[in-house]
């Protein structure tokens, strides 16, 4: 077993590490804190709580990672903070725990300089966080979702899979799957086009979502009358359902909408 700890690192007793850990200069690593194989601690990194990081993820200086959460209702409860594998966080990224159920971060994501991400949340996998961005509490994000910089999400929002937050953008409301949202005030303007082409999907589906945006969110009918249609036109197109099964969930949001709809 492999562990490199350099000897300015504070590392409590009762610390969990595993293979190729490498805690760099300056660290300190709470005693109720576990890394995975091959996690790294570049400098500077405060890791807090009950925290767990999983194999190959790599934290950058300055990141404060586990420490109580910013919530008044918090009185020191036992919750946690679990952050998946092969995820990059970079320099002064925070990421609180749980008040409730835990924060839960998934594999594969990159969190870029001084983001946030608040008590309760639950982020997917292939997540993106560009610098600056803030996610409040009980925020829930898909895969595969990217969050443009300075950019900020109201407590209890969801976030769809594949979905794109525009830099600068306040996210006050729930984002479709595969939508693109925009504006200080974010509003909903159009379809993740350019994501869903990276990712492979087919001109038949992306035919199909535009089809379906358009008689979601025209102005004719109720948005229940125009669910209903667009779940019955659609039925055998996958992603489209994705959106329909979303939008039919319990939420304490209301939606995205275009800025056009009425």
């Amino acid at each position: 077993m492999s562990i490199n700890i350099h000897p300015s690192a504070v590392v409590e007793e009762g610390v969990t590490l595993s293979d190729n850990v490498t805690i760099g200069p300056y660290c300190v690593v709470g005693n109720d804190v576990t890394l995975g194989e091959g996690v790294t601690l570049v400098s500077h990194v405060t890791v807090s709580g009950n925290t767990s990081i999983g194999a190959n993820t790599t934290v950058y200086p300055f990141a404060a990672l586990g420490f109580p959460p910013q919530s008044l209702k918090y009185k020191g409860e036992p919750s946690d903070l679990v952050i998946g594998e092969n995820n990059v966080i970079r320099e002064h990224v925070t990421i609180h725990p749980g008040t409730e159920h835990g924060t839960r971060i998934g594999n594969d994501g990159l969190f870029m300089v001084a983001c946030h991400v608040g008590h309760d949340c639950e982020i997917g996998n292939n997540v993106i966080m560009c610098n600056n961005a803030t996610l409040g509490g009980h925020v829930i994000v898909g895969d595969h979702v990217y969050i443009g910089g300075l950019s900020a999400v109201h407590q209890f929002v969801r976030i769809g899979q594949q979905a794109i937050i525009g830099g600068m953008s306040g996210v006050e409301n729930d984002v479709i799957p595969y939508g693109s949202v925009m504006g200080e005030r974010a509003r909903l303007s159009g379809l993740n086009i350019v994501g869903l082409k990276r990712r492979g999907f087919s001109r038949e589906m992306i035919h199909a979502l535009r089809s379906a945006y358009r008689l979601l969110f025209a102005n004719e009918g109720t948005m229940a009358e125009r669910i209903a249609d667009v779940s019955d036109h659609f039925k055998d197109q996958e992603a489209v359902a994705d959106i329909i099964l979303f939008m039919k969930s319990d939420a304490s949001r209301a939606y995205c909408l275009p800025k056009e709809l009425k």
